[in-house]
């Protein structure tokens, strides 16, 4: 099948995929051309996923270096790729707070990421205080995976209405509410899950404020404190990790999305205080940090962990914070920016009612004019 109009209405896809889907040939930098030859300046980055651009021959030739070598071996053994990411990934510092990561659980979603955090907090408060110190604490507008466990964790009724009951034991605050976050914690439980940015929550990001009393009050009451860095993580708000833009000091951090450079990977990094919390066999995954997908990702660190990539990063946000800002004062249908560093966004200030036509529309407008 080669017409690309053929392949979009009849592409044998699930019914939770778009009706007629854009059929991509491939993607140079920032652009990608459909199989008509259309280029499109891509501001979606395969949501969240391209930072470091398409067409990268070094990414390639290291993926297809170690595919000769070996592609797969499980985690029944390990290589030299997967060794070396993890030390890497455990020596690193959220700004001038030290961590003292002790291990990384690979995955190959965020999602996977989240649901090795949820076992870790549960399991550490079971060893610590016994049966009965389960309950997870969420954010009004997070969002945190797909899978049942990370879908408990996300309040949006429109993605959790079709699959309840869901995970018992999740409760939700509203995101930088200090006084109900004091009012509501508690050692009952295990653990509490934030992003540093709410990706699918509209951009906001966590309060000083908000991670100060989250960091005291997880001390205090020896919760787990988890940064969901899936989306925010890895250099996007302009520091290595989204927690140290905002103040936050996690016991876990997730990351995923950027990691490999389109491959799929997850990570989840745990303090030394809370890694043995699960035992030999508590959790595994076939496909997670497998040769390939850390071998491409070891280059993709090397690159996103430099000063001068992330001093880059933050000189580029401040100029795309200066246009979006002058965007908003000259059309009053849009308001104020949202977001930290290059994970940023404009709120379109329709009513209620029409939200849905106008997005619509402005999207397919953009795409027309070769923007996604």
């Amino acid at each position: 099948m080669t017409d690309t109009s053929a392949i979009a209405r009849d592409h044998r896809l699930p019914k939770t995929y778009a009706a007629e889907l854009l059929v991509i040939d491939h993607g140079s930098g920032v652009y990608l051309y459909d199989t008509a030859g259309k280029r499109y300046l891509d501001m979606g980055a395969g949501i969240a996923v391209n930072a470091l651009g398409y067409g990268r021959d070094d990414l390639a030739d290291i993926a297809a270096a170690q595919m000769r070598k070996l592609i797969h071996i499980s985690n029944l053994y390990t290589t030299e790729p997967t060794v070396r990411l993890a030390r890497a990934l455990t020596d690193a510092q959220i700004g001038a707070f030290n961590p003292d990561f002790s291990a990384v659980h690979f995955g190959n979603s965020g999602a996977e990421a989240n649901e090795a955090a949820l076992k870790y907090a549960r399991a550490y408060a079971t060893r610590t205080r016994g049966p009965g110190h389960h309950k997870l604490l969420s954010l009004l507008g997070g969002f945190h995976g797909r899978t049942t466990g990370a879908l408990a964790l996300t309040h949006t009724p429109s993605y959790r209405e079709p699959f309840e009951p869901l995970m018992p034991g999740v409760d939700y605050l509203p995101l930088n509410d200090v006084e109900a976050l004091e009012s509501r914690m508690s050692p009952s439980y295990a653990g509490v899950i934030v992003e540093p940015v709410q990706g699918e929550g509209g951009l906001r990001r966590l309060s000083p404020e908000f991670a100060a009393a989250l960091n005291r009050l997880c001390r205090t009451h020896d919760v787990v404190l988890i940064a969901d860095e899936v989306q925010s993580g890895l250099g996007r708000t302009g520091r290595l990790f989204g927690s140290e833009s905002v103040g936050l000091e996690p016991d876990i951090v997730t990351l995923s999305k950027p990691i490999a450079g389109g491959l799929p990977l997850s990570a989840t990094l745990v303090t030394r205080r809370i890694n043995d919390a699960l035992a030999l066999g508590d959790h595994g995954s076939t496909f997670g940090g497998g040769p390939v997908t850390t071998a491409v990702a070891l280059r993709v660190w090397e690159e996103i962990s430099s000063e001068e990539f992330l001093s880059e990063v933050r000189r580029r946000a401040e100029h795309l914070d200066r246009r979006l800002r002058a965007m908003a004062a000259a059309d009053p249908a849009v308001g104020e920016p949202l977001g930290l560093g290059l994970l940023r966004g404009l709120p379109i200030l329709a009513a209620a009612e029409q939200q849905k036509t106008v997005m619509a529309s402005l999207i397919a407008t953009a795409r027309e004019n070769g923007l996604l």
